[in-house]
């Protein structure tokens, strides 16, 4: 089991894997660091993985918070800002807690930073998007595109997209791809689940049965990629 950490001024969720082993950099979705991503981080290091979880709303999440309440701090969530914290998180996890290699996996909100942040750190040994948040129409508190973004990613990329996503149109996913495949380097995994909607690896969409089907097909294949990319 994990615990809450202090990295400088930042508060974060740990869970160490094997000493001097690969590490993962966590980027919750619109829940924060409410109980299902901490699962997937003690998952991660049940299999020899240290996984740091950032905080996106520092301290609140859907433990003590609704989805509209975090949804209104997401629309003051600033791009510079929340980069840096991820930075100084992964800068953490191969500093002082020695991970050996690290990549970045996000979800929804998360799944947009990451590909942010892959784009901006060559560090990275993967980047890992579950039903991104990157609609062509970006918000006027965003300021960078990460479809056009994601084509200064090195690193191997996986992505899974919901064919029902009603946050990401279709054609939008379709210039995410093609931007990702036009890179001289790092591969491309792309994952389209049919009929499946925005967030369906959320466990709360698991009464929807292609939501389920989905995640159980996607989540697998992520962590055999997270396994052989960071080896």
């Amino acid at each position: 089991m994990g615990d809450y950490v202090s990295v400088g001024s930042l508060t974060a969720y740990l869970s160490t894997g094997r000493a001097h082993g690969p590490g993962m950099l966590l980027l919750p979705m619109i829940t924060g660091i409410g109980e299902q991503i901490r699962d997937w981080a003690d998952e991660l290091a049940g299999r020899g993985i240290t996984a740091l979880t950032w905080d996106p709303f520092h301290g609140r999440s859907t433990d003590d918070s609704t989805v509209d309440e975090l949804h209104e701090l997401l629309l003051r969530m600033d791009d510079d800002a929340a980069l840096a914290e991820q930075t100084q998180l992964l800068d953490h996890l191969l500093g002082d807690l020695g991970a050996s290699k690290a990549g970045v996996s996000g979800w929804c909100l998360g799944g947009r930073f990451a590909i942010l942040l892959g784009a901006r750190d060559h560090r990275l040994a993967n980047v890992t998007a579950f039903h991104p948040t990157v609609p062509s129409q970006l918000r006027p508190n965003q300021t960078y595109d990460a479809i056009a973004d994601a084509a200064a990613i090195t690193a191997p990329v996986l992505v899974s997209y919901p064919g029902a996503d009603a946050a990401v149109p279709v054609a939008d996913f379709e210039t995410l791809q093609t931007s990702l495949q036009t890179r001289p380097t790092g591969a491309t995994v792309a994952l389209f689940h049919p009929g499946a909607d925005h967030g369906f690896t959320n466990r709360d969409r698991h009464d929807k049965p292609v939501n389920a089907e989905a995640f159980h097909l996607a989540w697998p294949q992520a962590l055999a990629f997270i396994d052989t990319t960071t080896a």
